[in-house]
Parts: structure tokens; C-alpha cells; sequence
């Protein structure tokens, strides 16, 4: 019985090729863009989940009230973990993680710029499941100036040597390699190649509570409460903090004390750091749960599309089998044969278009890996727990996909359909409508939401950003020119290509230190604005050459001796201080350490970060800091400025290698996450508009088949092919415009709230809704316009000859 299904199904689907391949290429284009996206949902849904303690790690986070709002830290001091285990029941271990600084590191003849090493507690490799290919897990990070370090790390200086108790010098410190280890998982939200003693740098050091660095890792106790376990924090700020902020910042006790309800230390689940945490002081560029949900959405509907041209194209072929229907129930077939019967056929094309899909992730893959920033391989879709999900969701499509039309074709009555009267067609004809609306609705949803995400990326990256990007040249590692380093910026000034140069290491789109900062008072009775601001430490020359205006004051003058105690400030911090009202030329500020600084200028805003956040207050001190030159050029011939540069840099014999960058590539790389997505977008998009299409062609041509006879007696009437075209276009095109109207509405919403994300933002524009429904207009025009003049053109004789 089953094979006989199976062959039927066969020759069906074979006799009805063109309806064939349209069913089967628009479900294995769904099924293909259903495992892509499934297999970035299932990476970023099980970030962080190999540690066999991933349910019992808790970051600690740090939440400072201030500015009007709440700013949130995913570090915390030094003494923080080890204090919270001694004090807080519950907690079973502490670890702590903390960056290290890019440095040259050097083996015999060999020197190479790290710049993703992580300086860690003894047990972190343990806490973490992270195990070790060579040395003991246990005791390889106990001793000082010890080091683990991933394989590729090690082959990159030995070779195919032994690194176990090798030694690479990091600066003047020499450090021990008692550890390998294969990798970082990739679904880790830290990765680093290699490892360093995290004693090597703390030791002696006072153990404080106030302020930040250290991503520090609780492990509690498996019945320990979270939330029960943070309601004993603020005693600990009452016991800890409280005393530090006093002297730090030179207050009063009850001044000090206001730190219990502003300095808030919470516990984040580790799985939850990857989608939930947005702190702008990550180690990683985290996910977002709100493109998992979407990109998960956008599988779903790109999934229905596909059945729902299933479901189209099978009730509108039911006329053609109506008579088969019939002489099988007259020859003895029951109602659930037939429903087997289609519903054999359906499987059958889903499990074949399941293959075909397959072949489809094999050949996007790379593609799809390089837009979403992944690293998926076909092993993923290929091992015996995916392969069986598949099976099980082609059965699902195909059930699914199948059930309507197997009850609906074996549901024709025998006496009417064998003499030629069905009068289900007004029925289908209503259903199929509906689906097109549908189909179309989501398709132009997904224009219109392309449309906005690049409007939005673009007006990020064009925003007037309050400096000048362009022609900047930043060149790396200045500090390896030691004494040589004014001398090399003095004579790039010489270079008539050079319109001005500065040394520091805060570049715009680079991260800043922090402190906590106040105005002095006036008057004793003056209150206290305590906020948080951001640290840039720049010379004389920095604000011309980024372009940076003064809105009040002056710049730092090299001579006056006494700018070594002044600041300047960003307007942000002005507001922010309380200071809009009055004239802040001449205030003190005081920061941690009750070091004091009076403002001598005020510097218009700027955005040192990416235009999703707020401008925040920021600070300038005067002094450059060596990471950075930076050339603020005027010429085409940036590539013979640069060229000069690297000569000069090697005359001074520079203890690493001249290396540069564009201030308006750091800048581009701020908005990776938004040109990702609107290529993802854009992808679905002509996806949707493709499998739309092709119902939409199947449906046309099924109509028009049905219509044969009239288009022909039309034409003996004369009427003109561009008259029947229009005929024959205009009943889906009235479908198309309904899609459209009913788009939009849900779409503003939902592209409305996806705005929300960014602190600067456009406005939704009418025009956008317009172009998408001008483009799923000329679409669907084109799609049903082949069938039409086709039609049209036909010779009536052969279509009447049989009247």
C-alpha cells in the first residue's frame, strides 16, 4: 500500500513539473533559510553553557546612580570577590578575570604584538570546564610569571616544539609557559589567546572595594538564592565602600553613606551575559536577545511563506485532479486514502526539497558566517541529533503544509465533479486570495524594515559627530619611540602634507578611563552634583587636529605651566554638573583621590563612542600619553605620507613596528552589529519577494489556464492584448496594494520600537512605505505581466477549436 502511495505521489509530482519545482524550490529555500538562522539561535541561545558550573556562575556587576540615570559595570574592584565569599554564606568560590594591555612579546629572534592576552585566577581554567592539553590544570596558574596558552598561540612561536616551560618576555618581566590548552569555546562571551597569572600583578596591591577593573566570577552553592544572596551587598558597601568614598573623595561620613543607595553590586547569571549585559565596558562585543527573537521570527515567516505557496499552488491545481478524485472514489477509494494520498505526495516533496536545502546551507554558508559573524560548519546540520530534527521538520512542513489541500481534494462530491460542477472554486479562489495578502504583506514588512535599518546606519555614520574623521591617520604604538617621540612628531610637522599632529592615546572611538567627579562648592551650603565622567588626557594640539570647537574658554596653552591643574570639559559634563545656568569658566572640579582641576575651557559635545549612546560627561586633562600619534593630513597622496612616516619610524629604531590606522575605519567598526543586520535584512527580504513570486507565478499561470477560453472569445471580440493583460493583472495587483495597507501599520510599530535601541535616531519617513509598495507593485506586476501577455498573444483558434 505504501509503495503505491509512494509511486503515485511520483508520477504526480513528475507529470505537474512546473507546479513541482516552484513547490519544491519555494520550501527548500524556506527550509534552507530556516537551519541558517536556526543554527545562529542555537549559538547565541547556549553562549556560555560548557562550564559544567555554567548554572551556578554568577558575574558581579556594579550599578552606579548618577547622571540622572544608572550606570552599570561588569567589573568590579579588586577585593570585591574574595570579600563577598568570606562574608556572604552561599558562595562557594570566586574568579577573577582582568585585560591585559597590548604589549610586544618577544622569543629569541621572534617579537609579536598581543593584543588579546587575559591576566586570570588559579582556578578560572577549573571554573570555567576549560581544560588543558598539556600541564595540570590545578597548579599551572599558581605561581607568578606563569602562563597557559592556546595551541595556535604556542605553534605561532615554537613551532612544532614543546611551549611547556618555555619563557617569553613580556617588557622587562619573564613569563613561564606551564600550560596549553586547544581554545576558548567559541560560544564564550571571553576569549583570549593566552592566559597570564593574575598573582603576577596583584600581589601587594591594597585591596579596595570602590573602584573598578576585574571581571570577578561567583560559583554558589547549588541551592543558594541569587536574589536572597544581593539583599546582603548594601552591608557590605555600608562596611566597605562607605569608608573608601570617604577619604577617596574628601566628604563627609553622611555624604559618604548616600554610596549604600548609589553604589548597587547585583549578580548576572553567566548564561545571560552574552544577550543581556550591554555595558559599554564588555570584554567582547555581546549579542542581543532582541535580534535572536527577531531573526527567529524572521525563520518562522520565512518558513510560512514557503507553505503558504504550498497550500496556494495545491488548492488551486485541485480542479485539474477534481475527475481523478472522483473515479477513485467510484472505484472504491475512502476519503482517508485519499487524504493519505496527498498527503504521501506533500512528504515526498518536502523530504526531497529538505535535500535540496541541505545542498543550500552548504553552498550560503560561508556567505551566511560572514554576514552574522559566525562559525558555523555543516557538521552542525550534518551530526545525528540535527539530521533527526530535520526528518522531523520536513515531516512537519510537509503534514502541515499538505493537510489542507489532502481534506480539501478528497472532499469533492463524485456526481459533481464528474460532470464537470464544482462550486468550491469561489472558496479556493477566496483562500488563495487571503494567502497572497499575506505573502506579500510579510515581503514588503521586510522591505520596509531594510529600508530603515539603513536609513538609521547611515544617519549614524554621517551624524555630524562634533570632530573630522576623515584623512586622519593614527599611528600605533608611539610609546616604543621612548625618548625619540616628540622628535618624530616634530618632524612630520615638517611635512607640508601634514596640516597639524597630537600625541595621546584617547582617539574618539576608542575606550576612556572613568572617575567620579563634583563640583567644589561655593558656599558650605551649596549642595554636591556627584557624576560620572569619562578621562581623555590630550596636549595643546589635540582639539585642532581632530577639528574640535570650543564653545566657552580657551585651549590648553603649552605656556602656562599651570594647565597641568586645569581641565576641560565636554558641554554633556556642564549640564550634567549643574552648571548651565551659570558660568563654569573658573569652577573646581575635584575627582577621586580629592584631586582637584579648574576649568579653563568648555569643548561643544562631541560623540567619542558610537551615536547609539548618549554623549556622556568627559573630562580633558593636560599631558599626552604616548599610545597614539595622530596626523591630521591634507593630500591625496596619503600613501607617500605614510611611506615617510614608516621611514622616519624606522630611523629612531622604534622597539615594535610601525603600524597605522584610519580614524574613519575605527569609526566604520563601531556599527558592525547594524551592517550586519541590514544585510541580513536585506537578504530575507529578496528572499521573501522571490518565494511571494513564485507563488504568485504558479497562481497566475493557474488562472490564466482556467481563463483560457474566455481570453480567446475576447479576442474574436476585439479585444487588444494590452487590454486583456491589464484584465489579468489587475485581480492580483488589488491583492498586492491590500498586503500593502495592511503592512504598514504593524511595520511602523515594530521598526518604531526597534529605534528605541539608539540615543540618536531617525524619524520613519511616509516615502519608505511608498518605495516598498512601488517595489512589491512592479514585482508583482512583472511576475503575473509573463503570464498575462503570454495569454494575450496566444491564438484564440487553438483555445476555441474544440467549441
Amino acid at each position: 500500500m505504501i509503495k503505491n502511495y509512494l509511486t503515485i505521489a511520483w508520477r504526480s509530482l513528475t507529470k505537474n513539473k512546473v507546479f513541482s519545482f516552484i513547490n519544491m524550490f519555494g520550501l527548500a529555500v524556506g527550509l534552507a533559510c530556516c537551519m541558517l538562522i536556526s543554527g545562529y539561535v542555537y549559538q547565541e541561545l547556549t553562549f556560555d553553557t560548557y562550564s559544567v558550573n555554567a548554572k551556578q556562575l554568577y558575574r558581579v556587576n556594579l550599578g552606579t546612580v548618577s547622571n540622572g540615570g544608572t550606570d552599570t559595570y561588569p567589573i568590579v574592584d579588586i577585593a570585591v570577590g574574595e570579600g563577598m565569599k568570606s562574608a556572604v554564606p552561599g558562595i562557594e568560590a570566586f574568579t577573577r578575570l582582568q585585560n591585559n594591555p597590548q604589549v610586544f612579546v618577544k622569543y629569541n629572534n621572534l617579537q609579536f604584538k598581543e593584543t588579546n592576552i587575559a591576566r586570570i585566577d588559579s582556578n578560572f581554567l577549573q571554573l570555567f570546564s576549560i581544560p588543558l592539553l598539556e600541564g595540570d590544570s590545578k597548579n599551572a596558574l599558581v605561581e607568578p610569571n606563569s602562563m597557559v596558552v592556546t595551541k595556535a598561540f604556542a605553534k605561532k612561536y615554537f613551532g612544532d616544539e614543546s611551549a611547556m616551560g618555555k619563557l617569553l618576555t613580556f617588557g622587562d618581566r619573564a613569563v613561564k609557559i606551564t600550560g596549553v590548552i586547544d581554545r576558548v569555546p567559541e560560544n564564550s562571551h571571553f576569549h583570549a589567546d593566552a592566559f597570564i597569572s593574575l598573582t603576577s600583578f596583584v600581589e601587594g596591591r591594597r585591596k579596595t572595594w570602590s573602584n573598578v577593573g576585574f571581571y570577578t566570577y561567583l560559583l554558589l552553592n547549588k541551592n543558594a538564592d541569587p536574589r536572597k544572596l544581593e539583599a546582603q551587598f548594601p552591608a557590605l558597601v555600608e562596611k566597605f565602600v562607605v569608608p573608601e568614598v570617604q577619604e577617596d573623595m574628601g566628604v563627609s561620613l553622611a555624604e559618604a553613606r548616600k554610596s549604600v543607595g548609589t553604589f548597587l553590586f547585583t549578580l548576572m547569571p553567566l548564561a545571560d551575559i552574552h544577550l543581556h549585559s550591554h555595558t559599554k565596558f564588555e570584554r567582547e562585543a555581546n549579542g542581543n536577545i532582541q535580534y535572536v527573537y527577531i531573526f527567529a521570527a524572521l525563520a518562522i515567516f520565512i518558513l510560512l511563506l514557503a507553505c503558504i505557496n504550498f497550500m496556494n499552488l495545491s488548492t488551486a491545481a485541485s480542479a485539474k485532479r477534481a475527475k481523478e478524485v472522483g473515479i477513485r472514489k467510484v472505484m472504491g477509494s475512502l476519503k482517508g486514502n485519499l487524504v493519505t494520498q496527498f498527503l504521501a505526495e506533500s512528504t515526498m516533496l518536502t523530504i526531497l526539497a529538505t535535500g535540496i536545502a541541505l545542498l543550500m546551507v552548504y553552498l550560503l554558508l560561508p556567505y551566511f558566517n560572514d554576514v552574522a559573524g559566525k562559525q558555523l560548519d555543516m557538521t552542525f546540520y550534518l551530526n545525528y541529533k540535527a539530521l533527526i530534527v530535520e526528518v522531523c521538520l520536513a515531516l512537519v512542513v510537509g503534514v502541515a503544509a499538505g493537510i489542507y489541500p489532502a481534506f480539501f481534494l478528497s472532499s469533492f462530491q463524485v456526481i459533481k465533479v464528474l460532470k464537470g460542477n464544482n462550486n468550491t472554486q469561489n472558496n479556493r479562489s477566496l483562500l488563495r486570495s487571503g494567502l497572497i495578502v499575506f505573502q506579500f504583506a510579510i515581503s514588503t514588512a521586510f522591505i520596509v524594515a531594510t529600508f530603515v535599518v539603513y536609513q538609521q546606519l547611515h544617519y549614524m555614520q554621517n551624524k555630524k559627530l562634533g570632530y573630522d574623521k576623515e584623512q586622519v591617520l593614527v599611528i600605533n604604538d608611539a610609546y616604543t619611540l621612548g625618548n625619540n617621540l616628540d622628535a618624530f612628531k616634530q618632524q612630520l610637522l615638517q611635512d607640508k602634507r601634514v596640516m597639524n599632529a597630537t600625541i595621546t592615546s584617547d582617539v574618539p572611538v576608542a575606550f576612556a578611563d572613568g572617575t567620579q567627579v563634583y563640583v567644589k562648592p561655593e558656599k558650605e551650603t551649596d549642595g554636591r552634583q556627584e557624576v560620572h565622567a569619562n578621562i581623555y588626557h590630550i596636549d595643546e594640539s589635540y582639539l585642532p587636529t581632530m577639528g574640535m570647537s570650543m564653545a566657552k574658554g580657551r585651549n590648553f596653552l603649552a605656556a602656562y605651566p599651570a594647565d597641568s591643574a586645569s581641565v576641560l570639559v565636554n558641554e554633556a559634563m556642564v549640564r550634567d554638573l549643574g552648571l548651565g545656568k551659570s558660568d563654569p569658566i573658573g569652577r573646581t572640579i575635584v575627582r577621586s583621590g580629592q584631586r582637584e582641576f579648574k576649568i579653563v575651557g568648555v569643548v561643544k559635545d562631541f560623540h567619542y563612542s558610537s551615536a547609539k549612546e548618549k554623549i556622556a560627561p568627559l573630562m580633558m586633562l593636560y599631558g599626552h600619553s604616548n599610545g597614539s600619534v595622530i596626523i591630521k593630513a591634507k593630500t591625496a597622496d596619503l600613501s607617500g605620507l605614510i611611506e615617510v612616516a614608516k621611514n622616519q619610524w624606522n630611523e629612531y629604531k622604534a622597539e615594535g613596528p610601525f603600524s597605522y590606522t584610519f580614524l574613519d575605519d575605527q569609526f566604520a567598526k563601531l556599527y558592525v552589529a547594524e551592517q550586519r543586520t541590514g544585510k541580513i535584512f536585506t537578504g530575507f527580504a529578496v528572499i521573501a519577494v522571490i518565494i511571494a513570486s513564485l507563488g504568485l507565478f504558479g497562481l497566475a499561470a493557474f488562472s490564466i489556464r482556467q481563463r483560457v477560453k474566455e481570453i480567446g472569445i475576447r479576442k474574436v471580440l476585439g479585444a487588444s492584448s494590452g487590454t486583456i493583460t491589464g484584465m489579468l493583472s489587475t485581480e492580483f495587483l488589488k491583492l498586492v496594494i491590500i498586503a500593502i495597507v495592511v503592512s504598514v501599520p504593524v511595520t511602523w510599530y515594530a521598526m518604531h520600537k526597534w529605534l528605541q535601541d539608539f540615543a540618536y535616531r531617525i524619524d520613519i519617513s511616509p516615502w519608505v512605505f511608498v518605495m516598498a509598495g512601488i517595489i512589491a507593485v512592479v514585482v508583482a506586476f512583472v511576475t503575473v505581466s509573463f503570464q498575462s501577455v503570454k495569454a494575450a498573444l496566444a491564438n484564440p483558434i487553438k483555445s476555441l477549436r474544440s467549441e
